[in-house]
């Protein structure tokens, strides 16, 4: 099962994910991977564009990468890429706010819970082709980050950067 469909507290992972993006962050693009036709059906996505990444199989780098090219016919509007993981429903408004204050085309920064870097992490348009270029398999951004200066933005105290395991019958646990 995608994690996309897990439910979660009420509601279905990316929907949780959406709305807390909304409420920071316009446009809201939604990068579909696993059965995505099943979670563009089942899920509740008014608020966000949808972009299927027919490479999922490959690995998160490549919804990154679909993300990214989905954003770059945005310009003028988009200066900069907040990204979030569906599998973090601890993610709340005021870490996206303190992390959206950074948004400018050069940025690149990533939140930090007491000094442990996580999610979210914000990618400037300038560094957008760089990434694309690098983001591989499930290491996403990884390489390209350790590659250039980073600002760290601490986000301690305003979500739980938990990143849920997904068993197989479908029922959330932390690590």
């Amino acid at each position: 099962m995608p994690k996309a469909l897990v439910e979660y507290e009420g509601s279905l992972l990316v929907e949780r994910a959406v709305g807390t993006a909304a409420s920071a962050c316009d446009p809201v693009l939604v990068v579909l991977g696993a059965r995505a036709v099943d979670v563009w059906r089942t899920a509740r996505l008014e608020n966000a564009l949808v972009l299927a990444n027919k490479d999922w199989e490959t690995g998160m780098a490549s919804s990154l990468r679909t993300g990214l090219e989905g954003l770059r016919g945005w310009p003028g509007r988009v200066d900069a890429a907040l990204l979030l993981l569906v599998d973090m429903p601890g993610m709340t408004t005021a870490a996206l706010a303190r992390m959206a204050e950074h948004a400018a085309p050069d940025a690149l920064a990533v939140a930090t819970y007491d000094g442990v870097r996580a999610h979210p992490v914000l990618i400037g348009r300038d560094h957008w082709a760089g990434v694309i270029e690098t983001a591989t398999g499930d290491e996403g951004a990884r390489r390209y980050l350790a590659t250039h200066e980073v600002t760290e933005v601490d986000c301690t105290g305003l979500a739980d950067p938990t990143d849920l395991d997904v068993p197989p019958s479908g029922v959330p646990s932390a690590p």
